[in-house]
């Protein structure tokens, strides 16, 4: 998911903006022969996520830099495990650490945070799925956390999937009227997804022949209701109020996907540190 040359695109950018005009502290400190080491760390159990980013960061600032890892991207680490060691000249690995290591906390703590979803939601097959509530600038790195924390992925942006919420219906005047001018004007490669509060709307939504059907803000028993209703003519997504204690339960209507922007948006950084 995460190309290399995406990632040294975007922690370039990062570093631009961290570093500005020099490290004024390192600058003076270090000399350029100087070599450092140091053990990356985690302070509390979770799932470990972006080891690639953090690798790109030192080698953008220093190909001396080495780093061996102990664990890869999905593994599950505890409170005091060394993840890395990182060895080279002190002044980028200095310059490079909060960078480093504001990717990695954010990008492991979001894999945590779906990893708890997706282990509530026990033996049901639903998968938990991420939203396009994401951070500005950040989406891919989200994604590809969400994914290591061993969730699915929604559509990455507004071309991958229509998607029909209660404003377009409203303006388009009724949900065929939306879907026929849909079907008119889309590819082929292209699924078509309802927003549904009603039944009547799931109704209305199978008889126009869409791909996908989501129940929102439901009652678990008015979604086990629409499952049966559905019977496998479309993907079943529920949504709306979803959290580690309703997980389970909505799960078990039968619903093939949840989705729930607390993965991300709710999700607190993993305390990670570079302890020289």
């Amino acid at each position: 998911m995460l190309d290399k040359f995406f990632i040294e695109e975007h922690v370039k950018n990062a570093l631009k903006e961290d570093i500005g005009f020099g490290d004024i502290t390192t600058d003076f400190l270090t000399e350029e022969d100087d070599i450092m080491s140091c053990s990356l760390n985690t302070r509390a159990d979770g799932v470990f996520c972006g080891s690639l980013v953090f690798r790109t960061v030192f080698e953008i600032l220093s190909p001396k830099i080495r780093i061996n890892f102990y664990f890869n991207d999905g593994d599950t680490v505890k409170k005091g495990d060394k993840i890395a060691d990182i060895e080279g000249p002190a002044k980028y690995v200095l310059m490079g650490e909060r960078t480093a290591l504001n990717y990695i906390q954010r990008m492991s703590g979001i894999a945590t945070e779906t990893n708890k979803y997706q282990r509530a939601i026990g033996s049901y097959p639903a998968k938990i799925v991420d939203t396009r509530k994401t951070t500005p600038g950040f989406r891919a790195f989200e994604k590809y956390s969400v994914k290591v924390g061993g969730g699915a992925l929604h559509r990455f942006n507004l071309s991958d999937c229509a998607m029909i919420k209660d404003n377009h219906i409203k303006y388009a005047g009724t949900l065929t009227n939306a879907i026929i001018k849909l079907k008119k004007n889309i590819s082929h490669a292209h699924k078509i997804e309802v927003e549904c509060d009603t039944i009547e709307q799931v109704r209305e939504a199978l008889a126009c022949g869409v791909d996908i059907i989501m129940l929102d803000n439901m009652k678990p028993e008015m979604m086990k209701e629409c499952v049966n209703l559905i019977n496998h003519k479309a993907i079943v997504e529920a949504s709306g109020n979803v959290n580690l204690d309703s997980v389970n339960e909505i799960a078990s209507t039968g619903v093939d996907i949840i989705s729930s922007s607390a993965i991300v948006a709710k999700a607190q950084t993993l305390d990670l540190g570079l302890d020289c």
